[in-house]
């Protein structure tokens, strides 16, 4: 199911379709089919200046991503934060020797300040390796690493190293810190995957308060391409969870809400 995951979110991406659009219209032009082809080819083409002209990202990321505003005020107890991994780059981190962060940053840069402000509250950061290959290095040495480099002191934070995705995450999670009926644990990731996310522990039976980060909806819409179809495959990647997990039964709604 894992490695299934991972084919089957690589073919459905935005800009995975849209380059096997243009690349089997262009292959079927030089056939027998080549109107058919000429037709795939340009409607591929004009759906890529559409991505780049159009806020298609804004209609698919901007519900994700506000579905759980952030916390109007600081709550007075706290007794557990965890920080989803996903922020890291393991494979260049090993081979420059130096944390290496992606543009989900503000994961790490968030737990770090929360730990400071509530330091009773148990630390748990929990990522292993998203990758289907099993040697790649696992984002808790990154993360282990990180948090030194800032002055936290890693003995107070229990490191779950062999989860692969978010399902794992939570299940994992849940094992190692026992929490208990009544706690409150913050949760820290990414604004567009909080939905997910929240419905993923609450099935596992661990309720947690959203602390959504790494927002991806500017205020002021841009031209851009690239950009564009960067934030339409991580919206496309975040339903496509959402319809997934839901099939799979590991949450208890299609769209968590607070």
């Amino acid at each position: 199911m894992f490695v299934l995951s991972k084919i089957l979110g690589f073919l459905l991406q935005p800009d995975t379709l849209l380059v096997l659009l243009v690349l089997v219209g262009l292959l079927l032009a030089r056939s027998r089919h080549s109107r058919t082809g000429w037709r795939l080819a340009t409607s591929g083409a004009l759906l890529m200046f559409a991505i780049g002209l159009l806020p298609m990202d804004r209609w698919f990321l901007a519900p994700l991503e506000d579905r759980f505003p952030p916390p109007h005020a600081m709550p007075a107890h706290i007794d557990g934060i965890i920080v989803l991994g996903g922020a890291i780059n393991p494979d260049r981190t090993e081979r420059y020797g130096i944390p290496s962060l992606n543009q989900d940053a503000e994961r790490m840069t968030m737990f770090v300040k929360l730990a400071r402000l509530y330091p009773t509250a148990k630390l748990v950061f929990t990522g292993g390796s998203g990758s289907i290959r099993p040697d790649r290095p696992k984002e808790t040495e990154t993360a282990k690493m990180l948090f030194d480099d800032l002055g936290l002191d890693t003995t107070k934070i229990v490191f779950e190293r062999e989860s692969r995705n978010t399902f794992e995450n939570a299940v994992f999670s849940k094992r190692l810190v026992d929490p208990k009926p009544g706690e409150t644990w913050l949760l820290i990731t990414s604004a567009a995957h909080m939905p997910r996310s929240v419905g993923i522990f609450r099935h596992a039976g661990w309720p947690v308060v959203a602390w959504p980060v790494a927002y991806k909806t500017d205020p002021e819409y841009m031209i851009g391409f690239l950009s564009h179809l960067e934030d339409l495959d991580r919206a496309t990647y975040e339903w496509l969870g959402l319809v997934a997990y839901r099939l799979l039964g590991r949450t208890d709604t299609l769209f968590p809400a607070p």
